[in-house]
């Protein structure tokens, strides 16, 4: 499995090692054919709170359709609803994920325009972590013929939300200019690749120094994550920038409004990545980051010509229900992918035994492009001894009782 270099945290070492003497579930052994393996939260915390389990599979409900999953999207976002630190979070236990690639297995009543057998992306109010979904026909997409399962998972959430906060929120125009943090994220490539099919577009990128020289060629300036980029920017142009796209807020927010130019846009999405420090939910890194914001003077905004945004893509998805204007972005995306603009960028591909694994990658920040969970991969022996498989009627105590799958159901955006 490819881990790029990145160190195992102690805390990883420690999980493998406490289950080193365990013998790995066989999840190839006969089963239920109506029982799907999923990976399961079964409480808000850290990495132990994520289990693999056997739950039957969803019921087809009218207008939706059932895909048979091959490869599933792992963004920071997931590492948020397993801490319990965003708004509204699904109650656990629930199976994580919001986007996946697969086969059509079936189709609802009221579900036009797919055929058993298509391959196709979709997006999903959680539940995607599992062999089997089942989302309504407005969030399927069709794939490509030459896109693979893995780049579709990359391909749908990460470059869905960058179009639309460059083109729909920012108005992206030739001979602008646009720092994104966290350019080596699977968001920051897809928009650095968005930018460079627009002429003369000038992207200053921020990300730790150990990914600059794979993604140097991606980006017109590259900047330390950990250094004074605001100066750094101004050197090279003196009047800042046309764009500011913020994954982590804090302190950033308020360097991000100072580079603005007048008539600029400083867009904050993902949900303040800064919040997660650790592996379970601190008050303090809450209070912390929410501190270092800077407050913002109407008058000020006023007298400066400047805008403030914010982005959610699921929110707009699965609340605003704008559906129709997600498949138009979708289908001028998949034409500058037929054009070969633009391609996802996949950092590694993981098993659904080593979700523990993926997300302590991405916590660390190590990962260049976008995690895969690849439901057809088998996991490595180490990597396996650590995932315990269960019943749904067989979980830890720390579980409520009975059958929840109604419960997993519930949409993670009320």
């Amino acid at each position: 499995m490819a881990k790029e270099g990145a160190d195992m945290t102690e805390e990883t070492e420690y999980m493998i090692d406490r289950n080193a003497g365990k013998e790995a579930e066989n999840l190839d052994s006969p089963r239920d054919a109506k029982e799907m393996r999923a990976v399961l939260l079964t409480a808000f915390g850290g990495l132990n709170k994520l289990r693999m389990t056997r739950k039957a599979m969803p019921e087809l409900q009218d207008g939706e359709v059932k895909i048979r999953v091959k490869a599933c999207g792992l963004n920071f976002l997931d590492l948020m609803v397993r801490q319990g630190t965003i708004d509204n979070p699904p109650k656990p236990p629930v199976v994580p994920g919001f986007e996946c690639s697969g086969i059509v297995e079936a189709v609802g009543e009221n579900a036009e325009g797919f055929e058993i057998g298509d391959r196709v992306m979709a997006f999903v109010n959680c539940n995607a972590w599992a062999e089997v979904v089942c989302t309504p026909a407005e969030f399927v997409y069709k794939m490509p013929d030459e896109m693979t399962f893995a780049e579709a998972a990359a391909f749908s959430m990460n470059f869905v939300a960058a179009y639309m906060m460059l083109f729909e929120v920012a108005n992206l125009r030739e001979g602008m200019s646009v720092l994104v943090h966290s350019a080596g994220g699977g968001v920051g490539q897809a928009v650095a690749q968005l930018c460079s099919t627009v002429p003369n577009v000038a992207v200053f990128g921020i990300a730790s120094c150990f990914k600059h020289t794979a993604i140097r060629g991606s980006v017109t300036h590259l900047f330390d994550r950990n250094v004074d980029y605001m100066q750094e920017v101004k050197k090279i142009s003196p009047e800042g920038v046309d764009v500011v796209l913020d994954c982590l807020c804090g302190e950033n927010t308020g360097k991000g409004l100072n580079l603005l130019k007048p008539l600029g846009t400083y867009i904050l999405y993902g949900s303040a990545s800064n919040m997660v420090t650790g592996e379970t939910k601190s008050f303090f890194s809450f209070a912390k980051s929410w501190w270092q914001v800077e407050k913002v003077n109407p008058i000020k905004l006023y007298e400066e010509n400047k805008v403030i945004a914010g982005f959610s893509l699921l929110n707009l998805l699965f609340r605003h229900r704008k559906c129709s204007l997600v498949r138009s972005v979708m289908d001028k995306l998949l034409c500058l992918y037929g054009q070969k603009k633009i391609r996802p960028v996949v950092d590694s591909l993981w098993a659904l035994e080593e979700v523990k694994e993926a997300m302590q990658r991405i916590h660390d920040r190590g990962n260049i492009g976008k995690l895969i969970l690849d439901v057809e991969k088998a996991p490595t022996p180490l990597m396996a001894s650590d995932s315990t498989e269960t019943s749904e009627a067989g979980e830890e105590e720390e579980e409520p009782e009975g059958d929840n799958e109604s419960k997993e159901r519930i949409p993670f955006i009320h």
